[in-house]
């Protein structure tokens, strides 16, 4: 069979997560990103994870998780305002239009498990429970006054009638009749209670509550609406896919139920990732089992070995993977080294040392396992209170560009050394460059490696620029390739196609007026 009839090699895909905790609240998100979707796709970002475009929340300055109003993507004078912190539904559609005319996707972060900023009290029966076992009642049941009415009065009504009272929601943590901070499950004839274990996750006894007014799935009117809803947003908005908030915490048999009517009405290319974020393999496997593997999940085992290597002074690389996600579940896992919960100063911070940053974006980027997820803080810095520049000094968009075009093939490992490692990528038909990759904790580290004979007399080079030898590649197809002190190099024919892009200037200028 001829070279024509083969089939193409599939184009690696990259994602990147949009933001960072501490972007500016000046509601001009969407118009930042929309300026640089052209570059980002030509460093090799393909999807992005964009930020809840729907707050309107406890804070016109909130993220988007201390959601109010699902059907408000910043179109309606809504809790002090039009514009979400990341601006008006007229600029996210502009930004969504300029990303598709780019052949970027847009994933939509879906926070479905709570609401807050309710517009008006309700009284309700409710028991308190423990904190650390919500099996456990400490209270009888009394009346409470919760903030658990949401009428939706700058919307009137469009999109959706749907308003919500005390028995759509499952519990609260505010009583105001009292004053009182508890965890309070809500009783009655028409509310269901917790979602039962493993629906939930069975941490804290039943973790279905989290924070907010916590949605009760088991009542057909919540379902019915939020189902509603994923019909109303693919229509309004040109997605790709949905990444979902804090799934461990809402019943999964309605998470499956929401999948599949999107996959069924828009499937074809839709990708749906969840945050389930526990570090334990088992877990996250049987939640995957259970969502019938048409799903992903965030690899979050590998975040927590990243963070212990990288603290640990010349820990073991070659057990990098060890108990991960992506060891386990290749195909439905989706690698990350940091992202918004887990950033300096958040509740779930995963310190990684910023000299191992290069490290595991090679670990993630330039292997053959995994849907990558690359962080915005890292591409662009940190802002707030205490800011950091952007990682891998600088280099990271170098890494991505070389996935796209070098990172192909059959993988060959040589994890063969507590403080280096490295591994070749052979290329395919028609993606025939590959590459070698190189890495150290410790001192200066190299590696003997077989990137194959028909590259027999080529000069290698890394694509980084830290290390300026050159590598010639035997007859046999072996060539030594070295990295730096705590560092890592990326080695390609210095005459591949594309090897002029990496003296490109990445714009990691996002806040320029």
């Amino acid at each position: 069979m001829g070279e024509h009839a083969k089939n193409p090699t599939p184009e690696n895909m990259t994602m990147m997560q949009g933001f960072e905790w501490y972007v500016p609240a000046d509601q001009k998100h969407w118009v930042r990103l929309e300026k640089h979707v052209a570059g980002l796709k030509r460093w090799g970002i393909d999807n992005i994870w964009v930020p809840p475009g729907l707050c309107k929340g406890s804070s016109k300055n909130g993220n988007g998780y201390d959601i109010y109003d699902l059907y408000d993507l910043g179109e309606f004078d809504q809790k002090d305002g039009i514009a979400t912190k990341w601006g008006t539904k007229e600029e996210l559609l502009k930004l969504a239009h300029t990303a598709k005319k780019n052949g970027v996707g847009l994933y939509w972060d879906a926070v479905l498990n709570h609401k807050f900023a309710a517009d008006h009290r309700e009284k309700c029966q409710a028991i308190e429970v423990d904190p650390d076992n919500r099996n456990q009642h400490v209270s009888e049941q009394y009346e409470i006054d919760a903030w658990v009415g949401f009428d939706f009065p700058g919307r009137k009504g469009k999109y959706s009638k749907m308003k919500y009272h005390w028995y759509h929601f499952s519990g609260v943590d505010y009583n105001a009749a009292n004053g009182k901070k508890a965890i309070y499950k809500i009783i009655g004839e028409q509310s269901q209670g917790w979602a039962q274990t493993p629906d939930v996750d069975g941490e804290k006894g039943n973790y279905d509550y989290l924070m907010g007014s916590d949605l009760d799935y088991a009542h057909p009117e919540v379902e019915e609406d939020v189902l509603h809803w994923g019909r109303w947003l693919a229509k309004e908005i040109p997605l790709r896919g949905i990444r979902f908030d804090a799934i461990k915490h809402y019943d999964q048999d309605f998470l499956r139920k929401f999948v599949v009517q999107m996959d069924e009405a828009y499937g074809k290319g839709w990708f749906f990732v969840g945050e389930f974020w526990k570090d334990s393999l088992d877990d996250l496997r049987g939640y995957l089992n259970r969502m019938g593997h048409k799903f992903s999940l965030f690899d979050t085992p590998l975040v927590y070995n990243f963070s212990e290597i990288s603290r640990g002074n010349g820990a073991d690389l070659r057990r990098v993977f060890d108990g991960t996600f992506v060891q386990a579940e290749p195909i439905s896992a989706v690698t990350l080294v940091m992202n918004h919960d887990t950033q300096p100063y958040q509740a779930l911070e995963a310190p990684i040392e910023g000299w191992f940053k290069p490290l595991a974006y090679a670990l993630i980027l330039l292997r053959n396992q995994g849907y990558p997820c690359v962080w915005y803080g890292d591409l662009y810095g940190i802002k707030g209170e205490h800011p950091f520049p952007p990682s891998c000094g600088g280099a990271l968009p170098k890494m991505m560009l070389a996935r796209k075009l070098y990172s192909y093939g059959v993988q060959a490992d040589y994890f063969d050394w507590e403080t280096c490692i490295g591994w070749v990528r052979y290329g395919t038909w028609d993606r025939r460059f590959g590459c070698a990759v190189v890495l150290s904790n410790a001192g200066p580290g190299w590696k003997r490696m077989h990137v194959g004979e028909m590259h027999a007399g080529e000069v290698w080079t890394d694509v980084l620029g830290w290390q300026s030898d050159e590598v010639t590649i035997g007859e046999d197809g072996f060539g030594k390739f070295t990295c730096g002190q705590t560092s890592v190099s990326i080695w390609v024919n210095k005459n591949a196609e594309g090897r002029e892009r990496f003296s490109e200037e990445f714009d990691a200028n996002i806040y320029e007026e």
